[in-house]
């Protein structure tokens, strides 16, 4: 059985292969649907790039330049092999005919080093330092692609989405981090049509596999301190640990303020209901815990019952904190907007509308002007119809910022299909009505 990461297969004709991958290449922008003569890798790879509108005839962006390029290659982990990287495929690079590049796990590329024709012929597609090459803006090719299937794979010329990538071929391969197994980028070799063999994948495979080996022989010292989650107003939590920023994706988001909530420890199968109510699947939140426990590692997340080790500190939970002890004006301030607002999980619904609540009735309860106009300036308070008429009775009646709030809750409630006929200020202190849901 032929290897499908390998771009020929022994008796292949690369020249005639070129031109049988071309044809199928230009039938499939032309809208042709079934992708005939292709690996399943590059075919699901093309579908990919046309699905994120990737041009054909485009060349990938600059994300990253000059002194903000330099800071950010200098803090990333992928630095500290770089010295492997060269040791092991320098000899491709110094030959005159090859390019080693290293990208990050946005497809960033980060170095890209070789003989200086072979760079300047490299810039002519922006494959230089910088510049952006995941499937999304760069289309089909072997660093941008191993980062898509996290595979060590070869494209081949024609394989390639764009046009003006297809005279080379190239071969790379994932890094991950030992410590956590998340994603750090990937190494390339980069080159004409004779990389299309089976060494040069083994090549930046092995490549990939030295520097994984040392990243685990030298791990930093943990840093010792409190872990903290940013996760109010985002759709995503950020979570900073022993100098580590992650971001995670949004059922592990979900996890890990699920967990916060409730230090005592949680079953699988009460994580699941808060999850999922009655779609319950335990295979699913076991799995999803297991993913969650090697990003996050067993020094922060425990199993049976699962819970956080170690001092985590969190937002949202602050502001509660500050609610508790009638710290209004910091709860507020500490609010950054609704806990991940686009989660549709009971748990995570529940536990939102709760915050959202309390601190809006404390904001109300206080009648202070001031903080009920900080509420009102936030995007999820401009349309509050009772914030708005409070703010208009707290205000004195000689206050110039009267007659536009009045002005202001008016609007509102002709846009809810509400009459203020017969209102007065005093009666607005005596009669609310509330927006559907702030």
């Amino acid at each position: 059985m032929s290897n499908p990461w390998l771009a020929l297969t022994l008796g292949d004709d690369p020249t005639e292969h070129i031109s049988q991958v071309g044809r199928a290449h230009e039938r499939f922008l032309t809208g042709e649907q079934a992708v005939t003569q292709v690996r399943p890798v590059v075919a699901d790879s093309w579908r990919r790039s046309a699905g994120a509108l990737v041009s054909p005839d485009g060349t990938a962006p600059i994300d990253l330049s000059d002194g903000e390029l330099e800071a950010y290659r200098a803090a990333h982990p992928l630095a500290r092999v770089l010295p492997i990287f060269r040791d092991l495929l320098g000899g491709l690079a110094d030959d005159g005919g090859h390019l080693m590049a290293v990208c990050d796990a946005h497809g960033r590329l980060l170095w890209v080093e070789g003989a200086a024709g072979v760079l300047r012929g490299a810039e002519s597609m922006n494959f230089v330092p910088g510049a952006r090459w995941d499937e999304a803006h760069a289309g089909t090719n072997a660093p941008g692609t191993a980062l898509a299937v996290d595979h060590p794979l070869q494209i081949f010329a024609t394989e390639h989405f764009t046009r003006g990538v297809q005279r080379w071929t190239c071969a790379a391969a994932p890094i991950h981090d030992p410590a956590t197994g998340r994603l750090l980028g990937a190494i390339d070799v980069t080159g004409g049509d004779h990389l299309a063999n089976p060494h040069s994948l083994a090549l930046v495979r092995a490549t990939a596999l030295a520097a994984e080996a040392y990243l685990s022989a030298n791990l930093p010292e943990p840093v010792t301190g409190t872990a903290t989650v940013s996760v109010s107003g985002r759709e995503e939590a950020i979570l900073s640990v022993s100098g580590r920023r992650l971001r995670l994706g949004r059922r592990h988001s979900e996890l890990l303020v699920l967990l916060l909530v409730h230090p005592e420890g949680r079953t699988g199968d009460q994580l699941g209901f808060d999850l999922y109510a009655g779609d319950l699947n335990p295979v699913t939140v076991r799995a999803e815990l297991s993913r969650l426990r090697r990003i996050l590692g067993p020094e922060l997340l425990d199993s049976r019952p699962y819970r956080l080790r170690g001092n985590i500190e969190a937002d949202f939970l602050t502001v509660t904190r500050l609610l508790e002890r009638g710290r209004v004006a910091d709860a507020l301030e500490a609010y950054a907007g609704p806990l991940l607002p686009s989660s549709d999980a009971p748990g995570i619904v529940r536990l939102r509308r709760l915050i959202d609540s309390r601190l809006r009735a404390a904001v109300l309860t206080g009648g202070d002007p001031r903080l009920i106009l900080a509420f009102l300036s936030a995007p999820w308070g401009a349309d509050d119809l009772e914030m708005w008429e409070a703010y208009a009775t707290a205000l004195p009646p000689g206050s110039p910022a009267r007659p536009l709030a009045m002005n202001r809750v008016a609007q509102l409630a002709a846009e809810y299909g509400l009459t203020l006929a017969g209102r007065t200020a005093r009666s607005l202190r005596a009669t609310s009505v509330q927006r559907p849901r702030i």
